[in-house]
């Protein structure tokens, strides 16, 4: 038990002195760099699910 004790006391430790933290414009800066991939991604997911559905689905016809 104390070295569970001593693991949480020297964590702790190091988040305070050790790690260095972004500054709030930093944070902001990488925020809207997620932000701006997550969307390019969804559009170019979503813009190859139109571009399948519209060759597969006359395909599926022909084999019905």
């Amino acid at each position: 038990m104390d070295n569970v004790i001593l693991y949480i006391k020297e964590s702790y430790n190091e988040l305070l002195h050790k790690v260095t933290w972004p500054s709030w414009s930093d944070l902001l800066a990488s925020a809207r760099l997620v932000l701006i991939g997550t969307i390019i991604i969804a559009l170019i997911v979503f813009l190859m699910d139109a571009v399948f559905k519209g060759t597969l689905e006359p395909l599926y016809e022909i084999l019905k």
